[in-house]
C-alpha cells in the first residue's frame, strides 16, 4: 500500500515501511509489503519473481522465506495494522502500469488453490481491476472449488460492500450461463433508463440526462455515475415520503433497477477442459453472439480439477491420464478459431513472461465493446514442475515459440490497421528445454523413448508452423501488399 506518513502513528515496532519517491500519488508519501503470514502457502514464487537482491550478501532479496512460526504473533499484529491503512482513491490510480495495478485492492484473496497455482494471479488482478462492478460465472473445475468451497470463499468486498457476483453453474454451460447475466444486466439497464425518462418531471431532466449518457470509460467516470445513483436513490426515496403523485409502483421499480445504471462487467471464467472441450460449444454461441462478455480461460492443458486428464488443449508429446504415450495430436488453436469471426478480441498471455502484456489485454478486452476470449497459460502440479519456479516455465514457454503472445483486436481493423499483433519476439530456444523441465514431458522418454523421439520432433515442428502462421497473419497491411 502507499500511504500518508500520519498513517504510520499507530503502527507496531516491527511494522516495515519506507519512503514512496515516485511523486505519483504526492509528496511525503510512505510505502508497505505486507505478508499474511499465516495465510502464506510457502509456496516461494514471490520470492523467485523479486528482482531486488540485497547489495551486501547477495543471497537475500527484498522478500525472503524464513520459518513462520518465530514471525506468527508479530506479523498478524503487523497484518492486522496493515489493513487498517487506507486504500488509494481508484480514479487516480494509473491502471495501465503494472506496478501501480497493484495498489489496486485484490477482491479475491487466500484461495484454497495449489501452492503456486497458476492461475490464480489472473483471477486476483481481474478482481483488483473490476472486482467492484464484476458479475463472474465460473465453470466447474479448479476454479470453482477454490473459489466457493462453501462456506468459504475468496471473493470479498471492499469497505463500501461491493465486490464481484460469482455463482457456478454447470461444466458443461458456462458460457451460455454468463452470457444470460448479460442478457438480464441488459434488459434491467433498458427498464431503468425508460423508467428513468417516464418520471423525468419528478426527477428532474438534468439529473436524467447525465444519468442516461454517462462516460463510463474509465474509474473517474464510473465514481461519477455512483455519485448519480446515489443522488437518484435519495430524490426517489424523497418522493416515495411526499407522497409520489400516484407513481409509487414506477419509483419503487426503478429504485430496484437503479444499481443497473452503473456498468456491469461480465467475466466468463473456467479451465481447458470447459473452453476446449465439454463447453467448446456453447462457448462458441457465446462468441458468435456479438454480446459484450469477457472470458477468460485458465489454460493448465490437462482437467487439472479431476486428476490431469488429456484435453484438447493438452500439447502434443505430453503425457496425461488417458495418453500414457504421450498425445499424438497437436493442441486445438482456440484463440485462431477465436479470430475467425472477426468481431472477437483475443489475447494469449503469460504473466511469468511479459506481466505488463497481461495487464494490457486484460484491460483491453474489458474495454472493448463485444465478445474478449483471453488464454492465459497456467502451470499446474499437473506439469510435473517444482511449482516454486512457474512464472519462469511461462517465460520459457514463450521463448520457445510454443506459447506466443498476442492480442486481435478487431478495433484496429477499422483504423486500416492488422488487428492481430504478435507480442512475443520469436522463438530464442528450443522446444526441448521447456518441455523437458517438466514430468509430463520427460516420462515419455523414460517409458518409450523412440517414441518420444519422434512426438517431440513433431511438437518442434508444430511449433515452427503456428509461428510462421503468426507471423504471417501479424504483418502490417502494406508490408503484407508488398509481398503479394
Amino acid at each position: 500500500k502507499v500511504y500518508e506518513e500520519k498513517e504510520l502513528a499507530n503502527a507496531p515496532e516491527t511494522f516495515k515501511y519506507t519512503k514512496y519517491k515516485a511523486k505519483d500519488y504526492g509528496e511525503g508519501m510512505f510505502y508497505s509489503l505486507q505478508v499474511a503470514v499465516e495465510d502464506c502457502t510457502g509456496c516461494y514464487v514471490c520470492v523467485d519473481v523479486c528482482p531486488v537482491k540485497n547489495k551486501q550478501e547477495t543471497r537475500l532479496k527484498a522478500i525472503n522465506m524464513e520459518e513462520q512460526m518465530p514471525l506468527r504473533e508479530k506479523e498478524r499484529e503487523n497484518w492486522n495494522f496493515f489493513l487498517t491503512l487506507p486504500e488509494l482513491d481508484r480514479t487516480k490510480i494509473n491502471v495501465t502500469k503494472v506496478k501501480d495495478s497493484q495498489y489496486l485492492e485484490p477482491l479475491f484473496e487466500f484461495s484454497g488453490a495449489c501452492a503456486g497455482c497458476g492461475e490464480t494471479p489472473y483471477v486476483k488482478l481481474v478482481s483488483q481491476l473490476f472486482g467492484d462492478r464484476a458479475i463472474i460465472a465460473n465453470a466447474t473445475g479448479c476454479s470453482s472449488i477454490y473459489g466457493g468451497n462453501l462456506p468459504t470463499t475468496p471473493w470479498a468486498v471492499n469497505k463500501e460492500g461491493r465486490g464481484p457476483a460469482w455463482s457456478n453453474s454447470l461444466f458443461e454451460d458456462n458460457a451460455e450461463f454468463g452470457y444470460g447475466f448479460r442478457l438480464a444486466i441488459n434488459k434491467h439497464n433498458v427498464q431503468a433508463k425508460e423508467l428513468l425518462k417516464k418520471l423525468s418531471s419528478d426527477i428532474g431532466n438534468e439529473l436524467v440526462d447525465a444519468l442516461i449518457n454517462a462516460d463510463q470509460s474509465d474509474e473517474a467516470g464510473i465514481y461519477e455515475q455512483r455519485e448519480r445513483v446515489r443522488a437518484l436513490n435519495d430524490k426517489l426515496n424523497e418522493l416515495l415520503k411526499t407522497g409520489a403523485n400516484g407513481k409509487t409502483s414506477d419509483i419503487k421499480n426503478l429504485l430496484s433497477l437503479s444499481d443497473y445504471l452503473i456498468k456491469k462487467s461480465v467475466w466468463i471464467m473456467g479451465g481447458d477442459g470447459w473452453a476446449y472441450d465439454i463447453g467448446y460449444g456453447g462457448l462458441d454461441h457465446v462468441l458468435a453472439s456479438g454480446s459484450d462478455v469477457n472470458v477468460l480461460v485458465l489454460d493448465t492443458e490437462v482437467y487439472s480439477n479431476t486428476g490431469g486428464q488429456c484435453s484438447k488443449a493438452t500439447p502434443r508429446a505430453a503425457v496425461a491420464k488417458f495418453a500414457a504415450a504421450g498425445k499424438p495430436i497437436k493442441k486445438k488453436d482456440l484463440g485462431m478459431m477465436a479470430m475467425a469471426y472477426g468481431n472477437v478480441y483475443v489475447a494469449k498471455i503469460a504473466m511469468g513472461a511479459n506481466d505488463t502484456h497481461t495487464l494490457r489485454a486484460i484491460l483491453e478486452a474489458e474495454a472493448y465493446n463485444g465478445p474478449s476470449i483471453i488464454i492465459a497459460y497456467s502451470q499446474c502440479i499437473a506439469h510435473g514442475i517444482n511449482m516454486a519456479y512457474g512464472m519462469r516455465q511461462q517465460k520459457a514457454a514463450v521463448d520457445s515459440g510454443y506459447w506466443p503472445l498476442y492480442r486481435y483486436n478487431p478495433e484496429w481493423s477499422k483504423e486500416g490497421k492488422n488487428p492481430l499483433k504478435l507480442d512475443s519476439k520469436g522463438i530464442k530456444i528450443p522446444l526441448t528445454d521447456f518441455a523437458y523441465a517438466e514430468t509430463r514431458y520427460k516420462m515419455l522418454t523414460k517409458t518409450h523413448p523412440e517414441l518420444a523421439k519422434k512426438l517431440i520432433k513433431e511438437a518442434q515442428n508444430d511449433v515452427n508452423q503456428t509461428w510462421k502462421e503468426y507471423e504471417r497473419l501479424a504483418k502490417p497491411f502494406d508490408s503484407a501488399k508488398k509481398d503479394n
